[in-house]
């Protein structure tokens, strides 16, 4: 491939379950039938699934927080299957261990040595259920394995399986017993969403093929965790131009001097935003990013990352808030390309 990949060019290798033409399938049209196999479980969601595959190419981790029974769960079932990866799960609670998600060496009385038994973190996708339900001592377990994709235990480093992508949910409407997660594990989920309540039409959909359409369970895979690597190394060569890299760290730099922010982007932020820049752009078939891209990324990537001072909270302003107008206020360059 060229040094800027365009929408004609192929990834490899091919999706497992592509429709048979008599061309390879391009980003777009893999990164669709990922979207469409897991839209027939996550009905009515589309933004969302599409979100959530962004975030899984990108090489990031998700941060989903809204009410129970929303579909959370399912979603991360429904792209670990989709794309045939190792799925785990951990259910945070108070008295979760560190060990319960990273694994603990056990010994082997027969060979005399102690042998190690991976965690559930040691799969492709794991989903920390209602994360902020455990202590921060567990919570900051998973910081390593985010951040490097290593984990690191009786004094051995042992590296994750690629890809690596952590799914994470909270209630934001359970305060008893909950540790609210620090800004330093925040800013290492590259997005953060919320699935939000059905549409009725979708609801009576989904109330109609209860019993008749086990959903997760008939649910194959139509690409192989070779086919994200691939798709994640396309991405890398989207193109990002040094007028839009400028567009970047101009929006970078308003969020650290706003008068309504006590903590705005961080390098690592700012670089997330970029990475998920160029994966949409690879998904819309084009070969380089837009402030467009920026602009429809910057709530979900950098919002959750964001602290709005204590008078700006008084005066009810949330971070998305400030955001959207920083965004409006940050001069849009002519030619980004």
């Amino acid at each position: 491939m060229s040094a800027n990949p365009t929408a004609e060019q192929t990834v490899e290798p091919t999706a497992v379950n592509a429709p048979t033409t008599n061309r390879q399938p391009t980003f777009p049209d893999i990164f669709g039938l990922i979207c469409d196999n897991i839209g027939s479980v996550i009905r009515g969601k589309d933004s969302v699934v599409e979100l959530a595959v962004l975030c899984l190419v990108a090489e990031g981790h998700l941060l989903i927080e809204d009410v129970p029974g929303v579909g959370k769960t399912s979603l991360a079932k429904a792209l670990a299957r989709t794309v045939g990866g190792t799925f785990g799960r951990v259910q945070f609670t108070p008295d979760l261990l560190p060990a319960d998600v990273l694994g603990t060496s056990v010994w082997n009385q027969q060979q005399g040595v102690f042998e190690f038994r991976p965690g559930p973190v040691f799969n492709n996708i794991v989903l920390a259920d209602e994360v902020n339900r455990s202590s921060p001592k567990t919570q900051s377990a998973l910081l390593e394995a985010m951040a490097e994709s290593q984990v690191t235990t009786d004094g051995v480093t042992r590296s994750l399986s690629r890809p690596f992508m952590v799914i994470a949910t909270q209630n934001p409407l359970e305060y008893h017993g909950t540790y609210p997660l620090p800004e330093s594990q925040l800013d290492r989920f590259l997005l953060k969403l919320s699935v939000g309540y059905p549409s009725r039409a979708d609801e009576g959909l989904i109330l109609g093929s209860e019993g008749a359409h086990p959903g997760l369970a008939t649910l194959r895979p139509v690409v192989g965790v070779d086919h994200i690597m691939a798709m994640s190394a396309h991405c890398r060569r989207v193109h990002i131009s040094p007028t839009l890299t400028s567009y970047l760290l101009d929006v970078a730099t308003a969020t650290r001097t706003h008068r309504s922010l006590s903590l705005g982007m961080s390098p690592r932020a700012t670089l997330g935003l970029q990475r998920a820049v160029q994966v949409r752009a690879a998904a819309q078939g084009r070969d380089h990013g837009t402030p467009d891209d920026v602009k429809a990324l910057a709530v979900p990537t950098l919002a959750h990352r964001l602290v709005v001072t204590p008078e700006a909270q008084i005066q009810g302003v949330g971070p998305a808030e400030v955001l959207i107008e920083i965004l409006d206020s940050v001069a849009v360059p002519r030619d980004a390309r």
